[in-house]
């Protein structure tokens, strides 16, 4: 499953200012979960300043990945305004240079599905417009990344470098939909 971090990095793609923040209310997901393996030969070193040349066959690596195939899924989420805007942002402002972005298929980078190899397809779907239904499966997806936590509290005393931080949820998915509005995030 696409993690809400994935999915909120999707849209920030799309349109990213400090000024506002994404929260992804709901994943809805539109075609079965499936899996596929995937194995690609990489070289392991780099080429050096002197351009020395890489003989592939001796310097060859195996990879191997295990990734979800046709996916499509439905993010519903809203933003809020956070406390770097100025005074003439405001919500209708976003609403709109998001709306123009998307229907316009523009972007301050491709987005993409975990690694640039597999980049994202994106159109914008209003409210009231239909769209792919859900899948009608139930089932419990256990532990998953809900998002990163930038840390720079040192309440205890004690001297920290800030960090990025995992924090999770239990994931479940009803009839095909994940909602995240009322989850419990660990940390």
């Amino acid at each position: 499953m696409i993690t809400p971090s994935a999915a909120r990095g999707i849209l920030e793609a799309v349109l990213w200012k400090p000024a506002i923040r994404y929260v992804i209310d709901e994943i809805v997901v539109c075609h079965p979960i499936r899996f596929e393996n995937i194995r690609r030969n990489e070289v392991a070193s780099k080429v050096n300043s002197k351009g020395t040349p890489i003989i592939a066959v001796e310097d060859r690596q195996q990879r191997a990945a295990l990734v979800l195939r046709d996916v499509r899924y439905v993010i519903k989420a809203h933003f809020i305004i956070t406390e770097k805007a100025g005074p003439d942002d405001t919500e209708a402002k976003f609403s709109e240079i998001i709306k123009r972005r998307w229907t316009g298929g523009q972007c301050f980078h491709t987005p993409y599905m975990g690694t640039r190899e597999f980049p994202v397809h994106y159109y914008y779907i209003n409210d009231n417009e239909p769209h792919t239904p859900p899948i009608s499966e139930t089932r419990s997806l256990g532990l998953m990344l809900y998002d990163m936590e930038y840390i720079t509290d040192n309440s205890k005393g004690n001297k920290v470098s800030p960090s990025w931080a995992p924090m999770y949820y239990m994931a479940e998915m009803k009839q095909g939909i994940i909602d995240l509005r009322n989850v419990e995030v660990l940390r």
